[in-house]
């Protein structure tokens, strides 16, 4: 796709540190869309595709106070660049939509299939063994632990994610598949959720602790 070509190419001039949000990610990003929009309604691919690849234009360190703006900055970034790839006025609203609607931290409803679409396909990364990989990377960035060495899975303390990468399962990511926008999406979310907790399973083994219950 030269649209695909065109966005892809623009992004490797970006330098980033961020693992979770390079353009390694972007493009399992487009593979998920793809597949998700193969089972919907008819989708702009477009729109889809210029939303997926300028969805993290704007990457903000998750503790920054102003990390809930980074969807809506990305939005704003990305309008005069996909008006210089050729899109419509119409399809850069559609884009910027998605783009806002897509985070996580933004709390922004998708209301076009495009921006549902964006939204679970980058949701799934928070999931399956890309996710694991993401979540630890991320950790390791804010330099939190891996997990709380006397009680893993909280028990018998408060949840803190901040601190420790394994608590962020609980907290957010095996919550993901009830927060999917299309049953494509929903379908995908749940097998890869399976692999998180094959993972807490396997932990809890290694540990010889009692299997987690979340």
């Amino acid at each position: 796709m030269i649209l695909r070509d065109k966005l892809r190419a623009h992004l490797m001039t970006a330098i980033t540190s961020d693992t979770a949000h390079d353009v390694a990610h972007t493009d399992r990003v487009w593979a998920n869309a793809q597949v998700i929009a193969q089972g919907e309604l008819h989708c702009d691919m477009a729109v889809l595709v210029a939303a997926c690849y300028f969805h993290d234009l704007v990457t903000l360190p998750k503790n920054s106070p102003d990390r809930a703006s980074a969807s809506t900055m990305s939005a704003q970034a990305a309008a005069p660049l996909l008006q210089e790839f050729g899109l419509s006025a119409a399809q850069i609203s559609a884009a910027s939509h998605a783009i806002a609607a897509h985070s996580f931290s933004a709390n922004i409803t998708p209301k076009t299939l495009e921006a549902k679409v964006l939204q679970d396909a980058d949701r799934i990364e928070a999931l399956g063994a890309i996710g694991i990989a993401r979540c630890f990377a991320t950790a390791g960035i804010m330099g939190g632990a891996l997990f709380h060495g006397l009680d893993p899975f909280g028990r018998d303390r408060t949840l803190n994610d901040k601190t420790y990468a394994v608590d962020h399962f609980a907290i957010k990511l095996l919550k993901l598949p009830d927060t999917m926008q299309t049953v494509s999406g929903r379908l995908l979310a749940l097998d890869r959720a399976n692999v998180l907790r094959e993972f807490l399973d396997q932990l809890a083994s290694e540990l010889d602790i009692a299997p987690s219950d979340w």
